[in-house]
């Protein structure tokens, strides 16, 4: 009896190792199988994506074969068109870099050009005064041997010789030998500054610095003509003042001559050239 009491708890041990070796095998088998169940599922899905990843990237291969070349003759018209544009544009660069050197070119000329006609402008107002002033020496010294009265009047010089010495300076002066005409001018201008002449003496003693091109001292000689009173020489010495001006580079005064002959001689045969100088030179 005491012999198979001992024995019970001995005989019982290999059961209960094996019933939890079984229990624990079938619970490793089910959780195994459970994790392999997952992962066939999860390599399954990812199959599935992989398989859909391949249908993309053979369309996008596809399609990129179809569209290669296409791009490929985009680009080469691309770079065709960008060599076409760069030499467009080299051409467009040369093109406008010869125009702005004949722009250049013209407007140099056109500076000279101005200034010759300038030069030749001035020019042309003197010889016109020139011809002015000679016939007016001319037509003077006509009335003058026309004349036949001689006025009776008292001075250091008689009117009959005034006169002939008066027409003698304007023959100097017309042929140009202004030396002898400034003598003959002054001395008639000191010696009888009363005489009916001695306001024209003093004008053409003026014109033969101007003709000498002694402008300051014609500018001198000219003002001194406005002191005869009822001098008929006064417009002209006023448009020769501004003349003078002019030819000495002197503008602003010049300007100031001419607003002068317009404001003071509006019925003068020069008003209207005195009018166009002054434009002329308002717009310099």
């Amino acid at each position: 009896m005491n012999q198979s009491r001992k024995r019970n708890p001995i005989l019982k041990k290999p059961f209960l190792y094996f019933f939890i070796y079984s229990f624990l095998t079938i619970l490793f088998v089910e959780v195994s199988y459970g994790q392999q169940t997952d992962i066939k599922r999860e390599l399954k899905r990812l199959n599935a994506k992989i398989d859909r990843e391949r249908v993309r990237t053979d369309s996008l291969e596809t399609q990129i074969n179809i569209l290669l070349p296409d791009l490929r003759n985009t680009l080469r018209a691309t770079v065709d068109a960008k060599k076409q544009t760069d030499s467009v544009a080299i051409l467009l660069i040369n093109r406008i870099n010869t125009l702005q050197n004949k722009i250049r070119m013209l407007e140099d000329k056109s500076i000279y050009t101005d200034s010759t006609n300038f030069e030749i402008l001035a020019q042309l107002v003197m010889i016109e005064n020139k011809i002015v002033t000679l016939t007016n020496s001319f037509t003077e010294m006509y009335s003058l041997r026309s004349d036949k009265q001689q006025p009776n009047i008292k001075a250091k010089i008689s009117p009959v010789e005034y006169k002939k010495k008066y027409i003698e300076a304007l023959s100097y002066y017309q042929n140009g030998d202004y030396s002898q005409a400034i003598t003959g001018f002054s001395s008639l201008v000191i010696e009888d500054p009363s005489n009916e002449l001695a306001d024209n003496s003093q004008y053409w003693l003026a014109e033969c610095y101007y003709s000498t091109k002694n402008y300051k001292r014609a500018i001198l000689e000219f003002e001194k003509v406005f002191t005869f009173p009822g001098t008929d020489k006064d417009d002209d010495s006023q448009l020769k003042l501004a003349l003078s001006y002019q030819s000495l580079g002197n503008l602003v005064k010049a300007r100031e001559e001419y607003q002068r002959m317009v404001d003071y001689f509006p019925s003068s045969e020069y008003f209207s050239r005195a009018k166009e100088s002054l434009k002329q030179l308002s717009l310099e």
